[in-house]
């Protein structure tokens, strides 16, 4: 159970089919007709842009963990700013992440629904209510674009785990409720963690 309620995510389809738009915080619609809106449905297209492993992190260390957690679990601490990739044995892998800001928190447990690499972004009626200049989609890869080099949905809720266009912001409590990493640890985390798996935010 989230301790937020969940709005509705929309995944809209570019011109590369590993373009997606991820408006993760809140309910959209489009004219334009590549673009699908998702809720219910968003497993099926969950394992379409599955990566291969890494052999390294980036800016990760590996440290000790307490808690009775599964290898290859994803645990976010908020409170830290830190999410923690489980190895089992009492070791995880330790990013430093970007949080949501004050009012924007949320706790639950979760899985990993889809990854995809480069997704385009459009921003949700309540950021576009906030930075009304922001234009109506971001393409992938652009230095604009907030999503960073890949992002990984969150199954029943409105956000994701990804990259970031503005690096300063990781250590601190800054999104709309996202979990943003460092565009190398994202590359590194996406490698290690299969669709399905279980993802807590504390």
């Amino acid at each position: 159970m989230l301790s937020r309620a969940a709005v509705s995510i929309k995944i809209v389809r570019g011109r590369d089919p590993a373009e997606l738009s991820l408006g993760c915080f809140g309910v959209g619609t489009s004219t334009m007709p590549a673009k699908i809106l998702v809720w219910a449905a968003l497993a099926a297209i969950a394992g379409a842009f599955a990566l291969a492993p890494r052999p390294a992190h980036a800016h990760g260390d590996v440290v000790t963990m307490s808690g009775d957690f599964q290898p290859g679990t994803i645990v976010v601490r908020t409170s830290e700013r830190h999410l923690y990739y489980v190895l089992g044995r009492g070791a995880a892998i330790r990013y430093p992440v970007g949080v949501g800001r004050a009012g924007k928190q949320w706790s639950g447990t979760s899985q990993i629904s889809g990854k995809y690499l480069r997704p385009a972004w459009a921003p949700p009626p309540e950021i576009k209510h906030d930075k009304p200049s922001l234009p109506d989609l971001i393409p992938g890869g652009s230095p604009h674009n907030p999503m960073g080099v890949a992002a990984m949905t969150l199954a029943g809720t409105n956000y994701a785990i990804h990259g970031t266009n503005q690096p300063s912001s990781i250590g601190h409590f800054v999104s709309y409720g996202c979990i943003r990493m460092f565009n190398e640890d994202v590359s590194d985390l996406i490698g290690r963690v299969s669709v399905g798996a279980p993802v807590v935010v504390q």
